[in-house]
């Protein structure tokens, strides 16, 4: 592995439908040059921070890219949560800094977009999450706290400033 962290800025967004139920991501590829296999935990939509660009421009853009869904830049509240994570993918370690935003009341069928050639490598699944069964899941979630973080955020407008989460 490289001595320094690669550091990456990203920007997720945590979508709602009107029903409460969160859109996540199912990651099954823990390792570029292994094949995938089961999902390791869910996250939300989202990704790297192109040059040039605002967070809520690459919160936008990718939403595009992975469900294939097109909304402004004013659609987005936040952001709402920031996270820091350091670990390996691959023979890298990435110094990766989260910015999440949320979106609300999406009637969305998924179909993802322009995905990277990781992504498809990745072949991941999606799946809309309720309350109950993001509190039965068996597998993680990243952020850790996210069903709690989710519950938080079914409460109405975020007012506050973007919390620390892990």
């Amino acid at each position: 592995m490289a001595d320094r962290p690669v550091q990456r800025t990203t920007a997720r967004v945590v979508v709602l439908d009107p029903a409460g139920r969160v859109l996540l991501l199912g990651a099954r590829l823990p390792d570029p040059s292994v094949p995938p296999g089961e999902v390791l935990f869910w996250y939300t939509p989202g990704g790297g921070v192109e040059d040039g660009e605002t967070l809520v421009d690459a919160a936008v853009r990718e939403l595009e890219e992975e469900i294939g869904l097109v909304v402004g830049p004013a659609a987005l509240e936040g952001p709402v949560w920031l996270r820091r994570h350091v670990g390996p993918f691959g023979d890298q370690v990435f110094d990766t800094r989260e910015t999440f935003f949320v979106l609300r009341d999406v009637v969305h069928e998924v179909v993802p977009g322009a995905l990277t050639e990781l992504e498809v490598l990745a072949d991941e699944p999606h799946r809309w999450f309720a309350a109950d069964e993001l509190a039965g899941a068996a597998e993680g979630f990243v952020p850790e706290a996210l069903p709690a973080l989710v519950a938080e955020l079914r409460t109405g407008p975020w007012t506050g400033p973007p919390r620390i989460v892990s």
